[in-house]
């Protein structure tokens, strides 16, 4: 042991284990891109290199991603509903002795056996231009329309939400996220001795959410912000003392307004628009208990 040491031992740290994963797709590639980051997720110290192959619909085109496969060796996954080209990947992935999984299988084949129904072969199904996919370009056109404090009492009635909270408290993200999933918001700031909110009061349609975020962490995304710009940070924008008071005034309105509180300091934009969406799933439930 040598002097002045703790007496604990130190391991060696353990370097990050890289390996290339092969997404092949018919569609978009989203829904395999998305549940491929869920659960490398689950690993610590495992980082993939991607290897993103969308719209592949024809022999020619899998001819190239099986030569990129060759060419750097690993996972393959992939999300194919063509029978031909599902047989094709898996002869050549058994050539190359490289796994592949079929991502969506277990819980396509878990439905089909429960539901008792045929399986539809449409190649990118989940991505048609049917009303589904019209409501969510709406709910986008409305949440960059009704952004940032835009629109009157009068237009914020058709929101289903509307999110209200102090800078920087990501109420535009949050928005746009929500629109993916086809939820009309908007988002309303409140500015000292501008704006303070009392205009939601009396909103009848649209859920009303306050978001708030401790002071010490509204403070460093205010700075970074401000970084970014190559701002003065000599401002209240950024004073600790005038945040934490920001900040416990806006938890304050909400609660006195009796609004649902979200606290998004350690939340990530989907995480807060999966509280959100529960929130209005909770409230169109107790509707339809009490229209019945």
């Amino acid at each position: 042991m040598t002097p002045g040491s703790s007496g604990r031992a130190s391991g060696p740290t353990r370097l990050a284990t890289y390996f290339h994963v092969h997404l092949v797709s018919d569609s978009t590639g989203e829904t395999l891109n998305a549940m491929a980051k869920a659960v490398v997720a689950r690993f610590d110290g495992v980082i993939p290199i991607e290897h993103i192959y969308a719209l592949v619909r024809s022999g020619k085109q899998l001819e190239r991603v099986l030569e990129e496969v060759a060419a750097s060796p690993g996972v393959v996954l992939h999300t194919l509903v063509d029978r031909e080209l599902r047989e094709l990947l898996e002869k050549g992935c058994r050539k190359l002795d490289m796994p592949q999984i079929a991502a969506l299988d277990p819980l396509v084949g878990a439905l089909s056996r429960y539901l008792g129904a045929a399986l539809s072969t449409r190649v990118g199904a989940q991505h048609a231009l049917d009303t589904d996919y019209f409501d969510r370009i709406a709910a986008l056109d409305y949440a960059m329309a009704h952004d940032d404090g835009q629109g009157t009492a009068v237009q914020l009635e058709s929101a289903d939400v509307v999110l209200c909270g102090v800078s920087r408290t990501s109420k535009t993200p949050t928005c746009i996220y929500l629109a993916h999933r086809g939820v009309r918001a908007a988002n309303v700031p409140l500015v000292p001795g501008q704006e303070d909110g009392e205009r939601l009061v009396g909103l009848k349609n649209p859920l009303v959410v306050g978001l708030t975020v401790s002071a010490d962490r509204l403070v460093q995304i205010r700075k970074n912000r401000l970084d970014g710009l190559n701002a003065n940070r000599a401002s209240a924008y950024v004073d600790h003392d005038a945040v934490r008071e920001e900040t416990v005034k806006a938890r304050r309105a909400f609660e006195r307004r009796g609004w649902p509180v979200i606290d998004v300091t350690r939340r990530s934009v989907e995480e807060t628009a999966a509280a959100i969406i529960n929130l209005l799933n909770e409230r169109r439930t107790r509707r339809l208990g009490a229209a019945w």
